[in-house]
């Protein structure tokens, strides 16, 4: 008696309900993606074997180049609001909510605060041509304004992460504090990097990294 055979089952795969998917989430993402907005002021750093990496948030760059010019960036959107407006408290400036969202999507400045309105006033693709760096000097008074910016922007994060820190039922204490470093331009003189480490030192300060590019085998 012959052996009945057994229809083997097609192990083929339908894709196109994959591809469908694929391609709906690859237009989202498109449509969604906010372009990087080029840095202001573009230094080129030294190089260096190290390959340590920053933190991708609570992030303050201080970018030093072009003769001294300093320039500030903060990574956190809700960290550049609460900072700008703890500037203008300081400095005796009302920010409005609009000016409060134009600052908070600026990638990094480098303005006297007296001048920031009319900067926040400006067409994005016009505000380089303005800017001629933050006020930075070796005291701590107002006219240091670098001074002023580095611990308004220390001071948001830490309010806002330990807020964060409550909401989710944790230790508000046990917070990882703001990351500082210091952007120079290869070709800067000591000075200048000089007031900006003592600007970090005299808010005691004293644990901040550099940015350097990496070096080659040959070099």
């Amino acid at each position: 008696m012959g052996k009945a055979k057994i229809k083997r089952a097609s192990t083929s795969i339908d894709m196109t309900a994959m591809c469908d998917v694929s391609f709906l989430l690859l237009t989202f993402f498109v449509l969604t993606a906010t372009a990087r907005q080029p840095e202001t002021l573009t230094v080129d750093t030294a190089p260096s074997y190290s390959q340590a990496k920053l933190p991708d948030g609570n992030l303050a760059i201080i970018t030093v180049g072009d003769e001294g010019k300093v320039f500030f960036s903060m990574s956190d959107q809700n960290v550049r609001v609460e900072a700008l407006k703890s500037m203008g408290t300081l400095y005796g400036i009302d920010f409005t909510p609009a000016e409060q969202a134009q600052f908070q999507g600026m990638e990094d400045f480098g303005v006297p605060i007296r001048n920031m309105k009319e900067l926040l006033a400006m067409d994005p693709g016009a505000r380089a041509a303005v800017q001629k760096g933050i006020p930075v000097d070796s005291t701590m008074d107002a006219s240091n304004e670098l001074f002023s910016w580095v611990k308004q922007a220390r001071l948001a994060s830490a309010k806002i992460l330990q807020n964060r820190a409550i909401e989710d039922g944790k230790d508000p204490d046990d917070i990882d504090l703001l990351t500082v470093a210091i952007k120079a331009d290869a070709d800067e003189k000591f000075p200048s990097l000089n007031l900006i480490i003592e600007t970090l030192r005299n808010q005691k300060q004293n644990k901040f990294s550099f940015v350097t590019g990496l070096k080659s085998a040959d070099q």
